[in-house]
């Protein structure tokens, strides 16, 4: 008999949240419309998932299931017995939606669950742009023109030849599942799943549109703006719900944009503000000066205090990365730059000053 806390990979005494946890991850990777996909391995596990997820069910096969010993005379429990009071041998029968097992968590699946027009989606796509330095910090717009499945102007996603009508399928009878049904030692096991003739909606034309073929969907080329906020960070992910793969009977996938910053030559970015450096000669550090900062709003002007230190920051407000309506503020750290030679004349003076204890 199978194990099916082996199946799951887990512990007799695994809680409810460990039992789903090990599912969601098995059915992640075993999924059929997964390319590691295994249907066989995916309904064992979901065999699995649909006893030890019920608290009824699980009491039932942890006091019975155990005690099975396969064989004849070997004093095991009776599959045909336990069915037959009503547990989960060949005398009984279960069945389980896939759509309900995977509608919380369906993105697991590359956009979405595919059991049931209610849960089919279309494909995510990501694309990268990159941006300059001073377009992260103010935001700017971008159009992309990305060739992707798009709902069919012609026949407005229906597959069906524009003046002619929809049928009920043959394959699903209009239900848009199918039910499969095969026997386990502990009973009949049925799951449902879409159908792939009708992609879950239940109709097909009885004339297929020319330009998608009866798919409702068709490759074509899509302008999209992208409105990039101000503040954005190298890294970050704009997401437009909605405008990723469109597919017939189900809702489009999204779009996710990976943004890109270039550097700037002499500016970075700390959080919300703006950092720089100047190099200053001595006698401007030590008797004070104005100096010109280039900074990403144009040239401004900032006064150097006399004995400002090397390595000391200098702030001007409200010049740095914008956020929520306000801006950070822009850093200038600076630099003394020691002379490297000196005149006699400037060598006396320093030397004056030593003695005045400077």
């Amino acid at each position: 008999m199978k194990d099916y806390y082996e199946t799951l990979g887990i512990a007799r005494n695994a809680s409810k949240d460990e039992v789903k946890k090990a599912f969601r991850q098995l059915a992640s990777k075993y999924h059929p419309d997964k390319k590691t996909g295994d249907e066989a391995k995916f309904k064992e596990i979901s065999e699995a998932y649909s006893v030890l997820s019920d608290e009824k069910k699980r009491a039932e096969y942890d006091a019975y299931g155990r005690s099975y010993a396969g064989g004849p005379g070997a004093g095991g429990f009776n599959p045909n017995a336990w069915g037959a009071q009503g547990g989960f041998g060949q005398g009984a029968n279960f069945e389980f939606d896939l759509n309900d097992i995977f509608e919380n968590f369906g993105d697991m699946f590359g956009g979405g669950a595919r059991g049931g027009k209610r849960g089919t989606r279309g494909n995510d796509i990501s694309v990268d742009i990159e941006l300059s330095f001073q377009e992260s910090v103010f935001g700017t717009k971008r159009s992309l023109k990305l060739m992707k499945n798009n709902t069919c102007d012609t026949c407005k996603g229906n597959g069906a030849r524009v003046g002619t009508e929809m049928t009920t399928c043959g394959t699903c009878n209009g239900n848009g599942r199918i039910r499969e049904t095969r026997q386990s030692i502990l009973g009949q096991f049925a799951t449902v799943r879409e159908c792939t003739h009708c992609n879950g909606v239940g109709k097909v034309p009885k004339e297929k549109c020319p330009d998608c073929h009866g798919k409702g969907v068709r490759r074509t080329e899509d302008k999209i703006d992208i409105i990039v906020p101000a503040g954005i960070e190298h890294g970050e992910m704009i997401r437009m719900t909605g405008r990723g793969e469109a597919v017939q009977g189900g809702t489009p996938g999204d779009l996710y944009v990976k943004i890109h910053v270039q550097n700037h030559p002499t500016i970075k970015r700390v959080d919300d503000n703006l950092e720089t450096t100047l190099r200053i000669k001595l006698t401007d550090a030590l008797l004070g000066m104005e100096y010109g900062i280039e900074t990403l709003d144009g040239i401004v002007k900032i006064k150097i205090p006399e004995g400002v230190k090397h390595g000391e920051m200098l702030r001007i407000k409200g010049k740095g990365v914008q956020n929520d309506g306000a801006r950070g503020d822009f850093m200038v750290k600076i630099l003394i730059d020691m002379p490297q030679k000196m005149s006699r004349a400037a060598r006396k003076l320093v030397e004056e000053l030593k003695k005045e204890g400077i």
